[in-house]
């Protein structure tokens, strides 16, 4: 069933999600923003299944029980490990059609995501705001000592399955398709919102280990890594950073010990 929703507002955009009786949305912690009455709301550590939101059991009995909670386990581990919410909050539409609202945390764009269950979708931590339960969430670790090099691009959100997703960035967003732009791009790391299954994101040193490699890193702002998206498919950046917001606060606030140099010595928020 598809989920039916709208996305409203500007600067700050919400999305207004209308549920048939019975249709179940799920949000990340501290993503709700107003529900009507008829429309129940249950937390819970275990993400979807893809079969409704209900947890498979994986037999009767206490082995089955074992199972689950094993399984609930590994998926709190995970969202622990990558910095994610421990928690989903489930809302279900009871004795006819409700409605609940859901909102970012940062000013800026979100954007519904259909998927087919042919290709799964890859985001930025964070970036998740609801779906509904024939999707399933999960996290992906962008391999080894390249993720690693690029911060932001190391732990990614996965979302597979059939259905529609909404997430949510800073700034302005813009779709690009690498294979239009002679099959790859470079991009700040932190401006990476969202990629198709199929793109190759990967992390490359700016510039080499020379005089211009290292101006670039020290007064350039981007630091000493670009993210790189190659192949044929769908990305979505936005226009601004969490590092860049973060800066500009505390510039505003007087404590600004970014200087001149920009990134490579950028004080980092946190």
């Amino acid at each position: 069933m598809t989920l039916q929703q709208e996305i409203v507002g500007n600067a700050m955009q919400m999305a207004v999600v209308n549920l048939h009786p019975g249709q179940t949305v799920y949000c990340e912690a501290g993503k709700f923003l107003f529900k009507t009455t008829n429309v129940t709301m249950e937390t819970r550590l275990s993400g979807p299944s893809g079969n409704g939101g209900q947890s498979g059991g994986g037999g009767g009995g206490m082995g089955g029980m074992l199972r689950q909670a094993m399984g609930t386990a590994m998926q709190v581990g995970q969202r622990m490990l990558a910095g994610e919410s421990l928690a989903f909050q489930y809302f279900t539409a009871q004795g006819g059609q409700g409605t609940v609202g859901f909102a970012g945390v940062l000013p800026g764009e979100m954007r519904a995501l259909e998927l087919d269950g042919r290709r799964a979708w890859f985001a930025e931590k964070d970036a998740f705001v609801a779906a509904e339960s024939s999707v399933e969430f999960g996290i992906a670790f962008q391999g080894g000592r390249t993720g690693m090099s690029g911060g932001e691009g190391f732990v990614l959100e996965k979302f597979t399955g059939q259905g529609t997703v909404i997430i949510a960035g800073a700034g302005n967003f813009i779709d690009l398709n690498p294979a239009d732009f002679g099959g790859r791009i470079e991009v700040d790391t932190g401006c990476v919102v969202a990629f198709e299954e199929g793109i190759e994101y990967g992390v490359q040193r700016v510039g080499g280990l020379n005089r211009q490699g290292i101006m670039n890193a020290v007064f350039g702002g981007e630091g000493l890594s670009l993210a790189t998206l190659e192949g044929h498919g769908r990305v979505i950046l936005q226009s601004l950073t969490i590092e860049s917001l973060a800066n500009a606060l505390k510039k505003a606030q007087g404590g600004d010990k970014q200087g001149p140099t920009g990134g490579l010595f950028s004080t980092h928020a946190g």
